[in-house]
């Protein structure tokens, strides 16, 4: 990988949005023609609610490999192959739109979500280590951009033509990102061949993390599945929720932009974290008491609270590395376990339609964990990190 800053590092923070743009179209952009699909398809609730939940939890079980891919491929040749099957997932809709196509791309297209995501914490601590909190907010930014846009445009472009070329068109971002990624990567992927660091499985500090990131990419998984579902069921059409959806994820950039610019301000992340969890938890409420009437506070409150709540997740856990070799077995374990939590919210939040014919009872089961991250987010003390010798929890030195 290039190390050098001024045009290249500009050329590298690009590249970076430029991949996570490609990892959440494949579910962000179900939601907003969810109708049609189970019109047209046959999926009841629950099916349907596996169309995000099984790219989650690919992202989750895959996200352990991290390490083994990084001293097999390598990690350049790690997110080379893995952009190409998400093209690959997001094309293919185009011809396998059925319901068991859906699905098997949705799966596909998980995995190279996961194995992007276990390996790019590590690229960017160990290549720009002095701008790490920032590339990993840029970093996210991509991806919930990604996501606006899809959500935004997938229902008009379903009306101009049909869904599955709006769901397959997202596969023309990994093309882009794979240009742009060879920019950054040296001819030759530099494979790893040292074990590193084992997986912090003995540390309680190591599974506060995976669990405070499960909970809060739970939030997220919920929202990007359900809310347009939830407002079409009051009588919206799939355009305007949609649009809301999008709106919602545009607030998300706009927070994920705002806390790359601050967040070096704040050693001890918790006072962020509060600000973010109290948006999040008014943004459930709103949802629960009056969904129509306060339909742009929900979205603005959701939609900033949780554009926050994702990259600082990330770089909560990254304060805790002593050495950028630590990042791909911590970062594995974190999101490996925390996606595999949150892709249960999509389908339990199905299940719960389909028995209940709302989805209330699903925001309120997401805002009791929201409540119980403001309680885990006191133990998130900024003078600790996890030992590269035994992964046991440590204090780190105080200047």
């Amino acid at each position: 990988m290039l190390k050098v800053n001024g045009k290249r590092y500009a050329i590298f923070a690009i590249t970076v949005v430029l991949v996570g743009l490609n990892l959440r179209p494949i579910m962000a952009a179900v939601g907003p023609v969810l109708d049609k699909i189970q019109n047209d398809t046959g999926l009841g609730d629950m099916s349907a609610g596996l169309l995000t939940t099984l790219p989650v939890l690919a992202m989750g079980l895959f996200a352990f490999l991290g390490g083994l891919l990084q001293r097999t491929l390598g990690v350049e040749r790690t997110v080379f192959y893995s952009l190409i099957a998400l093209g690959i997932a997001s094309l293919g809709r185009l011809y396998f739109h059925g319901a068991t196509g859906l699905i098997v791309t949705a799966a596909m297209g998980g995995v190279g979500i996961a194995l992007i995501q276990a390996v790019m914490p590590g690229i960017i601590k160990t290549d720009y280590s002095e701008k790490a909190a920032q590339l990993m907010a840029l970093y996210t930014v991509g991806i919930m951009a990604g996501a606006m846009l899809a959500s935004s445009l997938v229902a008009p472009m379903s009306a101009v033509s049909d869904w599955p070329f709006a769901l397959a068109v997202w596969g023309t971002l990994a093309i882009i990102a794979l240009i742009s990624w060879l920019t950054v990567s040296s001819p030759q992927s530099n494979v790893d061949t040292e074990r590193g660091p084992r997986l912090p499985i003995s540390s309680a500090r190591a599974w506060l993390l995976l669990i405070f990131f499960g909970i809060g990419t739970s939030a997220y998984t919920l929202v990007l599945a359900w809310l347009p579902p939830f407002y079409v069921q009051l009588g919206w059409s799939s355009t305007a929720s949609g649009l809301l959806l999008g709106g919602l994820t545009l607030a998300e950039v706009i927070a994920a932009v705002g806390l790359s610019s601050i967040i070096h301000r704040f050693p001890d992340r918790r006072p962020v974290l509060y600000t973010i969890l109290v948006m999040i938890s008014l943004g459930l409420a709103s949802l629960i008491i009056a969904p129509e009437a306060l339909v742009i506070p929900a979205l603005l409150l959701l939609g900033f609270g949780l554009g926050g709540l994702f990259p600082m997740s990330l770089i909560i856990a990254m304060d805790h590395l002593e050495k950028a070799s630590q990042a791909g077995a911590l970062m594995g374990f974190v999101q490996g376990g925390g996606y595999i939590i949150a892709s249960l919210m999509p389908f339990i939040a199905g299940l719960l339609r389909g028995v209940f014919d709302d989805l209330t009872m699903a925001w309120a089961i997401m805002l009791a964990g929201i409540f119980i991250q403001l309680l885990m987010a006191s133990a998130l003390a900024p003078n600790y990190f996890l030992s590269s010798e035994d992964w046991s929890l440590k204090k780190a030195v105080v200047e």
